[in-house]
């Protein structure tokens, strides 16, 4: 049996689960006193979701086919599913999680974010997202880097700053490497998230603004995120080596932090 159909059978096998604990009356039907099963019938699924009968007997079956994300979604509301099991049935159908779009809606999770940043002085920490956008960062970052308050909320973006602000230049010690380096874990991306309007948006406008975004993104350069070392110049402090990692939060899909640690003056170059 190959992956895909592994997959395939395990989302049949999920989607009947959930469908059978379903009791009819939760959905507006009449409970009766034929049924032989629990829950929903396979075709009181497939009318109450929007779907063909037939096709939506061929999803459970673990046949080939290839359900859509409005489909999914639309399965996801019918049988009542929480943000676990949503993301359950996209890992399966696609291989990856669902994409959301647009900035964090939780306060206490954005909250959570500040505090992260805050915690770690004196060292350098922002948050982004996968598009690269800043969510939060502190006092550290504003001095090593730039203060991302005095941005427009749509270039609060770390690509966007590095190629597009002056004192990214500045700042970043090996400024070309890095602009390189964004710009191609902007295209990895890109891959993951084909419809996502922000993202088109960021692409498009630093193609216009960019001739370096131009050139290395018809490059395809793929760049992956990995823990490195990166140089940063401070007005008054000179030069500095800095361990870049970034960690992803469990339960913050797509949430990045980027922790800056110094490099011990045993270990400097």
């Amino acid at each position: 049996m190959t992956d895909d159909e592994h997959r395939r059978r395990e989302l049949g096998a999920f989607l009947r689960s959930r469908r059978e604990r379903i009791d009819p009356e939760m959905v507006g039907l009449p409970a009766g006193r034929r049924r032989r099963t629990a829950g929903l019938r396979r075709e009181e699924v497939a009318v109450l979701a929007g779907l063909s009968p037939t096709w939506y007997t061929y999803l459970e079956q673990g046949r080939d086919i290839h359900p859509s994300h409005e489909v999914l979604d639309s399965l996801v509301r019918m049988l009542q599913l929480n943000d676990d099991e949503r993301n359950y049935i996209y890992m399966l159908a696609y291989g990856q999680r669902p994409v959301k779009e647009g900035p964090l809606r939780e306060p206490n999770t954005e909250s959570l974010l500040w505090q992260i940043a805050e915690a770690n002085e004196p060292n350098p920490v922002f948050v982004a997202n996968q598009v690269a956008d800043v969510l939060a960062w502190n006092s550290a970052v504003t001095e090593w880097y730039t203060d991302f308050a005095k941005l427009p909320d749509e270039h609060r973006n770390t690509v966007w700053w590095t190629l597009m602000e002056a004192d990214a230049r500045e700042r970043l010690v090996m400024w070309e490497e890095e602009a390189k380096d964004v710009v191609g874990r902007l295209r990895a991306v890109s891959a993951a998230r084909p419809g996502d309007r922000r993202l088109s948006r960021l692409i498009a406008e630093l193609q216009t603004e960019s001739p370096e975004m131009r050139r290395w993104w018809s490059d395809h350069e793929i760049r992956s995120q990995a823990p490195r070392v990166r140089w940063l110049r401070h007005p008054e402090l000179g030069v500095r080596r800095m361990n870049l990692v970034v960690a992803y939060p469990a339960g913050m899909d797509g949430i990045g932090i980027a922790f800056h640690l110094p490099v011990p003056d045993d270990e400097e170059a």
